[in-house]
C-alpha cells in the first residue's frame, strides 16, 4: 500500500505467532531458513524505506459511520476508509513446561505443515483434540515410523474407524488420559499420563486446535466459520464492506507465504476501490 503512495497506519499488538518460530524452512527465497523474529525485523525494514512505520498498541474497538471506520486504541483513534486485520489465531493450550523455551528449541512445534520435513524420523508425540484426533498423526507418519497419539480426553476420540487407521498406520496411542508435558535438561519433551507413566519424546506437538482473532470483524457483523475465522471474498473483503482480513484469521491454510499472498491481493483491491491520487 505504502509503494501505492496510500497512506497507512499499521498497530501492532506485538503478539505474533511468527516470533515464536526459532527457524522456519517454509517460505520461499530462504535456503538456510530463516528465524521468526528476522523475518519480522526484515518486514519492518522493508516498510520503513517506503515512509511506513508499526505503531505498537492494541485496537480495542472498531467502528463504522457512513463511509468511514473508526479504529480506538489506548492512545486515541484512528479514521479510515478501509481496515486490513491481520490479527492472526491463538493456539489452544495445556500445561507445557517452559513453553517458550521449548518451542524455541524445537522441542515443541505446532505446524506439522511448515515443519514435518524438519523432524524426519525423530521420536514424535502428538496430542490430539476430539475435533481431529488423528488426522495430525496421520500425517506426520509420512515423516516418521515413530509417532504416538495422546488425548486429554480418551472418551470422545478416536472414533472405532480412527482406530483402524492407527493401526494400519502403525500409529501408537496412549490410552491413558494426558496430564502434561515437562522438559529435560537437554530439553526434550516428557508426557505424564493419568497412569503415572512418563512418555519421552524428541518433540511433541499439541494439535489442540485454535480460534481466530476475529472479534473486531465480529462486532461490526463479518461472517465467520470454524474456529472463529473470517469469511472471505477472491479480494479479501469480508461480509463488511471496505473491511479485509488476511493470514490465519481467515479461513484457509495456515502458513506465511499464504498470508503474504491473501496481503498482495487485498492492497491491491484496496488501492483500486479509493479514489485515484494522481501525481503532482
Amino acid at each position: 500500500l505504502r509503494r501505492f503512495r496510500r497512506d497507512i497506519v499499521i498497530v501492532d499488538k506485538g503478539n505474533s505467532r511468527l516470533q515464536l518460530i526459532p527457524v522456519t524452512h517454509n517460505f520461499p527465497g530462504f535456503p538456510d531458513g530463516i528465524q521468526g523474529p528476522h523475518l519480522l525485523d526484515n518486514l519492518r525494514t522493508q516498510l520503513g524505506r517506503y515512509g511506513g512505520h508499526v505503531t505498537e498498541g492494541e485496537i480495542t474497538s472498531l467502528k463504522r459511520v457512513d463511509d468511514y471506520f473508526t479504529a480506538e486504541f489506548d492512545g486515541g483513534e484512528f479514521h479510515a476508509r478501509t481496515v486490513l486485520l491481520s490479527t492472526g489465531i491463538a493456539d489452544a493450550g495445556m500445561p507445557i513446561e517452559n513453553w517458550h523455551e521449548a518451542i524455541a528449541s524445537g522441542a515443541v512445534r505446532l505446524c506439522p505443515v511448515c515443519d514435518g520435513f524438519d523432524v524426519l524420523d525423530k521420536r514424535i508425540a502428538v496430542i490430539g483434540a476430539p475435533e481431529n484426533c488423528v488426522g495430525h498423526s496421520l500425517f506426520l507418519r509420512t515423516f516418521s515410523n515413530d509417532v504416538t497419539l495422546f488425548e486429554r480426553d480418551v472418551v470422545t476420540c478416536p472414533v472405532r474407524a480412527d482406530q483402524q487407521r492407527l493401526i494400519d498406520a502403525n500409529i501408537k496411542r496412549i490410552e491413558s488420559p494426558l496430564l502434561g508435558v515437562t522438559m529435560t535438561a537437554d530439553m526434550k519433551p516428557v508426557l505424564h499420563t493419568e497412569d503415572g507413566q512418563e512418555h519421552h519424546f524428541d518433540v511433541v506437538y499439541p494439535m489442540l486446535g485454535e480460534t481466530a482473532r476475529s472479534a473486531l470483524a465480529v462486532a461490526l457483523g463479518a461472517e465467520t466459520t470454524d474456529c472463529d475465522k473470517l469469511v472471505v471474498d477472491e479480494y479479501q473483503c469480508t461480509s463488511v464492506p471496505g473491511l479485509y482480513a488476511v493470514g490465519d484469521v481467515v479461513r484457509g491454510l495456515n502458513q506465511i507465504s499464504v498470508a503474504a499472498g491473501h496481503a498482495a491481493v487485498a492492497a491491491t483491491r484496496i488501492h483500486s476501490r479509493l479514489p485515484c491520487r494522481y501525481r503532482e
